[in-house]
């Protein structure tokens, strides 16, 4: 596979993505980078640094990948592609995601100690 092809390739979903894809889904998907980002340098911090304080390393990461997944059922609920398979108005999935994240996040904080 030449390279070429790998970056027309990349170019074509890319151009498909920013012409089909809705802006409130964009949104979700920066958000969703965003928890990436921060999971990894939370991983890259303590394989580095190491991990004394070990609730703190694993009640941040966890809640990480949980908001990760939070928000990946946000998208998968908000999608008018999936209307077919979750029949639920975009205002309820996204009070259900900020509830869910609300009861996360005190057990987050109850984990730290």
């Amino acid at each position: 596979m030449s390279s070429d092809s790998v970056v027309s390739v990349a170019k074509k979903f890319y151009d498909d993505y920013i012409n089909t894809t809705p802006q409130n889904l964009k949104l979700i998907d920066c958000y969703l980078a965003y928890i990436l980002a921060t999971g990894v340098l939370q991983f890259v911090y303590c394989a580095l640094v190491g991990t004394f304080p070990f609730n703190s390393f694993l009640s941040g990461f966890i809640s990480c990948v949980s908001a990760f997944v939070l928000a990946v059922n946000l998208r998968l609920q908000v999608n008018p592609a999936n209307k077919k398979e979750f029949n639920i108005a975009p205002q309820r999935a996204f009070a259900d995601f900020l509830f869910a994240h609300a009861l996360l996040h005190l057990v987050v904080v109850n984990f730290i100690g």
